[in-house]
């Protein structure tokens, strides 16, 4: 089945089409936004389209409610029955932590420098960060870890290292294991 989205950047758009492709579907058109702010935006015309065909969107809830369900309802009251709005707690980077084996293995770091529960972290996309610090492979630590003194939160290449992880090492399965938010949306894919 195809399934179109909206994200709110890169890193995201991988998930999605990674999250779908493991569930058979074919992503269809896939609107990456470049922020939540503008995916909101776009959110009720999403809905809209969810009328007629599959939609997954996928947002962060960073620190904008204390759980999903508050931000869902205030921002997606009326869900299509064909809208999958989900929401990574707190951010998409926490899914990615979740899959410790496969993190560990991608970065070359010892599992037990992984945290135990991502979904709690306030910012998981620092905590991806700081795992990469203890790297084994210089080239690891070049490309994620920010270049002292940029002002960087992330390195020269996170963005198409995250795609790779995402693309060739993640376990969605593995991951849905250590994060809720997770399972819930793989659940959901499940019922498309």
């Amino acid at each position: 089945m195809v399934v179109s989205g909206a994200v709110e950047g890169a890193v995201d758009d991988a998930l999605l089409r990674r999250l779908l492709a493991d569930h058979g579907h074919e992503p269809g058109p896939v609107y990456v936004k470049n922020g939540k702010h503008g995916l909101l935006q776009k959110l009720a015309g999403y809905n809209a389209a969810a009328q007629f065909s599959p939609w997954l969107v996928l947002v962060d809830l960073n620190g904008d409610a204390p759980c999903a369900g508050p931000f869902v309802a205030q921002h997606l009251p009326a869900p299509a029955p064909r809208m999958l709005f989900r929401v990574a707690v707190r951010q998409a980077e926490a899914w990615l932590l979740a899959d410790r084996i496969g993190v560990a293995s991608f970065l070359r770091v010892p599992r037990a420098r992984l945290p135990a529960d991502p979904e709690t972290l306030p910012d998981a996309k620092q905590a991806l960060v700081n795992v990469a610090r203890n790297s084994s492979k210089r080239a690891v630590r070049e490309e994620i870890i920010p270049r002292p003194k940029s002002g960087r939160k992330t390195g020269p290449a996170y963005v198409p290292q995250m795609i790779e992880f995402i693309q060739q090492h993640w376990s969605p399965q593995r991951a849905a294991l250590g994060s809720d938010s997770l399972q819930r949306c793989l659940h959901r894919l499940s019922e498309i």
